[in-house]
């Protein structure tokens, strides 16, 4: 029996997933997975365009939003197999996934390791790369700074560079409620997690082998996973399509609803359009 609602809970793998799961029953399936450290509710503005024609799943990773922080030691391979748990609870046997940023590098590793269970990818802000040197070190420091200094220090130094700067004018209310978002987010969960983002693997090498259709949308200001890195994982996904947002930096999604989602509409349209004909 499917539940729908925007606020649904479930046990998956020992620990409670906060979900939201609406849309026609027998629709295409789209999952989107949020960044790090926000929660579903950054999918707002795509989930409304959405629902109409396609089933949206949008979920808080654990320990993040209404999420559980469960038991386990955090992982990208945790978040997957959170993921997997939650499509075979819900008899999800393939959909389309999308993830911003930290969401990026777990649908990386899922259609990698699960390439079956999925039949296209949108990668928001995101990269393949595994940390550097540097940056596992700046994770490190801002641990300390979580535990020294509390959370909202870490949400208020996290904002100054989540944002394209014309955003600090035009994005005040939406800057805000990212904020919260982050503010929200218990120090255990952000230590976990940020632990977990600088002992994830590279992803880069198989690009090549990636076989589904295959969207990238960057923000044009993103400072955490710039343009170049999105331009890269284009160069290497055969057939992928990239798309550059104006007037935005790291929340493309957030800051640029409008463009982002013309976007996000025309390929899925595309997907399901090229399907729909294959099987005919």
């Amino acid at each position: 029996m499917r539940y729908i609602g925007t606020d649904i809970e479930m046990t998956v793998n020992n620990h409670t997933i906060n979900y939201m799961d609406e849309g026609p029953d027998h629709a295409p399936v789209i999952i989107f997975i949020h960044g790090f450290p926000f929660n579903k509710s950054m999918w707002n503005k795509q989930v409304e365009i959405l629902i109409e024609n396609y089933r949206i799943i949008a979920y808080d990773v654990r320990g993040h939003g209404s999420s559980s922080i469960g038991t386990d030691k955090f992982s990208i391979e945790i978040f997957v197999d959170d993921l997997l748990g939650l499509m075979d609870a819900l008899k999800i046997e393939k959909a389309m996934l999308c993830g911003l940023s930290m969401g990026g590098y777990i649908a990386l590793n899922a259609v990698e390791n699960f390439p079956k269970r999925f039949g296209a990818l949108i990668l928001c802000d995101t990269n393949c790369m595994a940390d550097t040197p540097e940056a596992k070190v700046k994770r490190m420091i801002s641990i300390e700074n979580i535990e020294n200094f509390g959370v909202e220090y870490f949400a208020t130094e996290s904002i100054k560079n989540l944002f394209a700067p014309e955003s600090f004018v035009t994005n005040k209310e939406k800057i805000a409620a990212i904020k919260e978002m982050i503010i929200g987010t218990s120090v255990e969960s952000l230590s976990s997690t940020l632990t977990a983002l600088s002992t994830r693997k590279d992803t880069c090498t198989g690009l090549a082998n990636i076989r589904i259709p295959v969207l990238i949308v960057v923000g044009k200001e993103d400072k955490i996973t710039p343009p170049d890195a999105s331009r890269m994982m284009q160069r290497n996904i055969r057939g992928s399509i990239l798309s550059i947002i104006e007037h935005a930096g790291h929340l493309s999604n957030i800051e640029n609803s409008y463009e982002f989602n013309s976007h996000l509409k025309k390929f899925i349209s595309s997907v399901y359009k090229k399907r729909q004909i294959i099987q005919r």
